[in-house]
């Protein structure tokens, strides 16, 4: 089979055997917005090669604005529910083959305003397969991370913490990000930890931010080291908010899912306020539609 994430900037394609094993892998920078209106053509060309007859499609190629709106599942939710709600497609330019769409997670219950996730819910299958029974906690970072209760195998609850969208933000359209240079790829460990301790400070995240900028302008850290110390800040506020320091009884980990580099971070954080880790790669979510599949032919619904 193929597994197909779509992202909003990017998709990622990746080819498994019988057993769920990824032998080749794909990445294109046609995400949603480069593919829009023509989700077909793109799929097609970019699988040129590979004759399996399976695709199954997960991210916001299901959203409103993709190929194919697929309602979102609410909570709770497990891996039984997940694979029921597979939404076949039609794509005549794929003509012998069968197209699955993934439905997004909604959670309309745990505060007043809903939150939902969609793509993500393919990395947390490949968890929800293997995980024991009891509670678990898992955190997705990206320019959207997810946080994720899951109790007995299933999704129980969800939030968003808007926290790579607001870095991007305030590095590039404000004056924090008049102070730093334009190149942040240089990593200070020491302003990313005094990030996180600020974070623990009186004051409120809209103050915080606002000493990013007076840290520089009173040359109290340098312009190469503001760049760490937000993100040390905001990491350290979404972990806060999350609830993860006060959970009871007291987590032993939060398992991670994502890339290298933001994994490495927030591991950072979370182990260095007494909360251990067990990190996931960013491709979990090959193996989350290939366990989704086998658990729909479990079901004697494979369509």
């Amino acid at each position: 089979m193929i597994a197909v994430d779509w992202g909003t900037s990017s998709l990622r394609l990746y080819r498994l055997d019988d057993n769920g094993h990824v032998c080749e892998r794909r990445r294109s920078e046609r995400g949603l917005q480069a593919s829009a209106a023509q989700f077909e053509a793109v799929l097609a060309e970019e699988i040129t090669g590979w004759d399996d007859p399976l695709l199954i499609l997960s991210g916001m190629v299901g959203s409103r604005n993709g190929w194919h709106e697929v309602p979102y599942l609410p909570c709770p939710a497990g891996i039984d529910d997940l694979a029921a709600a597979l939404v076949p497609l039609q794509a005549s330019a794929l003509a012998g083959r069968r197209l699955w769409i993934v439905p997004g997670v909604s959670d309309t219950g745990s505060e007043a305003v809903p939150d939902v996730m969609r793509g993500e819910e393919t990395q947390l299958a490949a968890l929800l397969a293997v995980l024991p029974r009891g509670n678990h906690v898992v955190c997705l970072p990206g320019t959207h991370s997810k946080w994720v209760s899951i109790a007995d195998g299933q999704v129980r609850r969800l939030t968003t913490a808007m926290t790579g969208e607001l870095y991007a933000v305030l590095r590039n359209h404000s004056l924090l990000g008049k102070l730093m240079p334009e190149d942040d790829s240089r990593f200070d460990a020491w302003a990313f930890e005094s990030g996180l301790k600020r974070s623990r400070q009186t004051g409120g995240l809209l103050h915080h931010l606002f000493g990013v900028r007076t840290l520089g302008l009173f040359n109290q850290m340098e312009a190469s080291a503001l760049p760490s110390y937000l993100s040390g800040l905001l990491i350290g506020h979404e972990i806060l908010a999350s609830g993860v320091l006060e959970h009871t009884p007291r987590l032993s980990q939060v398992h991670l899912i994502g890339n290298d580099r933001l994994l490495a971070l927030y591991a950072q954080a979370l182990i260095s306020w007494g909360v251990g880790v067990q990190r996931h790669p960013e491709d979990l979510a090959a193996r989350g539609m290939y366990s989704l599949w086998q658990r729909r032919l479990e079901l004697g619904s494979g369509g």
